[in-house]
């Protein structure tokens, strides 16, 4: 969430920031800084009724001990008026709050200066390439297609026991699963994130701190007899660990991995690009989240890009580093880039991977801070990055990797799964 001070005090910046983003915000801020006017003006004037009002209260004594009881009287008349206009003043200021809050969180991230103009996805910028794609025998098929060959991932199963989008794996296409599970976590755990395990279901502050409420809720499978959602990424359990805290700067940057299965509704997906493992409703991700200083947050950033590059060169599939553009990026980002495998037998790119720096966007919404000696708490910055999500990385591996005798398993991977071919 953007801070009021940002608003006020820079207004025309954040107008011009936003619109890279594709967001015309002129009458939204201009409708804020307006009901901050009316706020200030209902403090103001609660203020100076408060102060008469214990002025006038401190009155009364005196006047009794002198024997002015009608004097007292009248005093004492005008200190319950006094707390009538009190009370509803506080009142408009709750109310003035309340709208001046609901008003500022509808408003998205600031981009980066670093961000790329642009509307949609194909006006990304690649920042690098790597890896080679393969050349598959005359009889490759797409994963959909390896899957039933092979009994491997059951999407008919799925669909009956739930419904589209909930996939069902099976003796090697399972092991492959906990494999590359196993896989992401080692490798983050060796560059020093921390593995946690958090709930899979998190109340509506949760959602709130990182970003996806209000307003994101349709895309989240929500439990309403207990007001609990279903994770859509490890990001929102893992970074709300740090909700309401105070961090020791000493103990910053604070790095922490997790897997989770996710849950996305992914309303509106339909076509060629949804079928197989390319789009699912539930599927596994393993995360990476920083918590770190603000002068420090863009060499963590690189630092995060350049270990999930690492990462996906073992598994031995070409790849591209797209940065995002200004309205292909998310409502919290400042700045991401997104990896992207080929898929080969699908001939396309599929996206694996977005790294972001929220900056202190996600922090303000938790009240994630640090203090520095007695000085006032600053607000810390968050980065997240999926390290990795597995569909398309098994979908990738299965069709690049396809022989006239098999699946031959990344050399990375053959001591996890046991096993050299599917």
């Amino acid at each position: 969430m953007l801070t009021l001070k940002v608003i006020r005090e820079q207004a025309d910046f954040v107008i011009e920031r936003l619109a890279v983003k594709g967001c015309d915000a002129k009458a939204a801020i201009a409708e804020i800084i307006a009901l901050d006017d009316e706020r200030r003006s209902t403090q103001t004037q609660l203020d100076a009724n408060l102060a008469q009002q214990n002025s006038t209260a401190k009155e009364i004594g005196a006047l009794m001990k002198n024997g002015k009881k009608a004097e007292a009287d009248a005093a004492k008349q005008k200190v319950a008026d006094l707390k009538i206009q009190s009370t509803e003043l506080e009142q408009k200021l709750a109310a003035a709050e309340q709208k001046l809050n609901e008003k500022i969180v509808l408003l998205p991230n600031l981009p980066s200066t670093q961000v790329p103009t642009g509307k949609t996805a194909e006006d990304n910028v690649v920042v690098r390439q790597g890896g080679s794609k393969p050349a598959l025998h005359a009889g490759a098929v797409p994963h959909w297609d390896l899957a039933k060959k092979y009994d491997i991932i059951d999407f008919e199963l799925g669909n009956k026991l739930t419904g589209a989008g909930f996939p069902v794996y099976k003796g090697k296409g399972a092991k492959l699963q906990r494999a590359l599970i196993s896989f992401f976590l080692d490798e983050n755990t060796a560059a020093g994130y921390n593995e946690v395990l958090p709930p899979h279901m998190v109340n509506a502050e949760s959602g709130f701190g990182t970003g996806q409420l209000p307003d994101k809720e349709g895309q989240m499978y929500h439990a309403t007899v207990d007001d609990f959602y279903l994770i859509p990424t490890a990001e929102v359990p893992v970074t709300n660990i740090y909700r309401d805290v105070i961090v020791n700067p000493s103990d910053l940057p604070v790095k922490l991995t997790a897997y989770t299965p996710c849950f996305r509704r992914e309303a509106g997906s339909y076509g060629k690009d949804v079928r197989g493992l390319n789009r699912l409703h539930q599927f596994d991700k393993v995360e990476i989240v920083r918590f770190e200083l603000p002068e420090n947050s863009y060499a963590a950033l690189e630092g995060m890009v350049a270990h999930v590059e690492n990462i996906v060169k073992k598994l031995e599939l070409p790849y591209r580093i797209l940065k995002l553009c200004g309205g292909d990026m998310s409502f919290t980002s400042a700045l991401t880039f997104d990896f992207e495998v080929y898929s080969a037998a699908q001939d396309k790119w599929l996206e694996v991977s977005s790294v972001s720096n929220f900056e202190s966007f996600q922090a303000n919404r938790l009240k994630c801070r640090y203090r520095i000696e007695d000085k006032k708490t600053q607000l810390v910055h968050t980065l997240n990055g999926s390290s990795l999500a597995l569909p398309r990385i098994v979908a990738a591996l299965l069709e690049n990797n396809q022989t006239e005798n098999g699946i031959k398993m990344p050399a990375v991977l053959q001591r996890y799964t046991g096993f050299e071919y599917i």
